[in-house]
């Protein structure tokens, strides 16, 4: 028995070492992953820092007559009607203008949540028109962003025939291209949303005549709007805008607008007075020519109505909105 002895001591000694070492490499390896998640840490922000966005800074895709900052919603359709009567100058003999107006309807439609595209057709100068819209800042309720931006340019072409356009039948040795009968304008929106009643919006603006009908005249115009949307109730809103010439046409002047939003489900309903026949860029920021304190302004109406083409993962749970 005696002789069995030192062996055992030696099993007991070399179970006690290799469980010292085996508890010694856990405690290792504990270490090693406390330090791992200390450096992810430092590597990786582990809190959550998702921005909120703020959202209807306006009821509309456009303010009055100007694209506000927001856009079509993602696989949304929105066909809007625009009326404009004649001044009310006219008085009960032309019922203050209703027996006149001009219309224009359009189609605007979210490609994805930040850029949108949009055509139309005027009875004004029978034109046509298009434009893209993107977003390339957006505020955040936290204020990481004070204000969002975004940029819109387009282009329209009249099919008036030529002698309209020069105002007299065209002489057998003149020629009149195509490209007279293109316009472009470009613009910079500003807006900030400052709380649930008030939003404004600042836009820069460019617009280029191809043609114009004097050569004292300017080709490109230069303005600067001013927008704001005022909350009535949680459902309607008073809009006010105001569009400041730097350089003009030859008898033209500002345009000053207001409208009184009603949002009604799918599609907001807008009534307005305004100086500006037009309803494009180019007619209304560069071509207005009636002036208030002579009367003439005059009533129109915006009607948008959204129709879902491309139905979003969550449309069950959602409506059709602008974003």
């Amino acid at each position: 028995m005696n002789s069995y002895l030192p062996k055992s001591i030696i099993i007991c000694l070399l179970m006690l070492i290799s469980g010292t070492l085996a508890w010694s490499q856990n405690i290792d390896t504990v270490k090693l992953e406390i330090k791992s998640d200390e450096l992810l840490d430092l590597l990786v922000d582990t809190t959550n820092t998702k921005k909120e966005f703020v959202y209807s800074t306006f009821k509309s895709s456009r303010i009055v007559d100007n694209q506000s900052i927001e856009n079509t919603a993602k696989g949304t359709l929105d066909f809007r009607i625009s009326h404009r009567f004649n001044p009310v100058s006219g008085g009960i003999h032309d019922l203050f203008g209703i027996d006149g107006s001009s219309i224009r309807l359009g189609f605007d439609y979210g490609l994805n949540n930040a850029i949108t595209v949009g055509v139309g057709r005027s009875s004004l100068f029978k034109e046509y028109d298009g434009f893209l819209k993107a977003k390339v800042l957006r505020q955040t309720s936290k204020n990481e962003h004070p204000i969002s931006i975004s940029y819109v340019g387009g282009i329209s072409v009249t099919s008036l025939p030529s002698n309209q356009l020069l105002g007299r039948p065209l002489l057998t040795s003149e020629s009149y291209p195509f490209s007279n009968r293109l316009f472009y304008f470009n613009q910079i929106l500003l807006a900030r949303k400052f709380n649930n009643n008030f939003s404004l919006q600042i836009m820069p603006t460019h617009i280029h005549y191809n043609f114009v009908n004097t050569k004292k005249e300017p080709n490109d115009l230069f303005a600067l709007g001013v927008g704001t949307s005022i909350k009535l109730t949680s459902r309607t809103h008073l809009n006010f805008e105001y569009i400041y010439q730097f350089s003009k046409l030859n008898g033209t002047v500002n345009s000053l607008s207001t409208s009184f939003d009603i949002e009604t489900g799918g599609h907001v309903f807008q009534l307005i007075f305004s100086n500006s026949l037009g309803m494009t860029e180019r007619t209304f920021v560069g071509q207005t020519t009636d002036k208030w304190q002579d009367m003439g302004f005059r009533f129109g109406f915006n009607i948008s109505r959204v129709f879902t083409i491309v139905r979003p993962n969550n449309f069950e749970n959602s409506r059709n909105k602008i974003w």
